[in-house]
């Protein structure tokens, strides 16, 4: 881990400890990159099952293969 000098609005942090249960300044900024990586990886994985026009879950030639005794 890398120490950085910022300029943090207390209020906002403040805020954001609220929202992800976290107690310290560090634990606050390290939630909320965490929460940024994964939200980002969720809406890249949305992006990619619209486009497929798929959708989620098994087709329907899936479901009757499965359904077959």
């Amino acid at each position: 881990m890398t120490k950085t000098s910022l300029s943090i609005d207390r209020e906002k942090a403040d805020a954001a400890a609220a929202v992800l249960g976290t107690t310290t300044l560090t634990a606050t900024i390290d939630a909320a990159l965490t929460e940024v990586v994964t939200m980002e990886r969720r809406r890249r994985l949305v992006e990619r099952i619209r486009r497929s026009g798929r959708g989620i879950g098994p087709t329907d030639e899936e479901l009757r293969r499965l359904r077959t005794p």
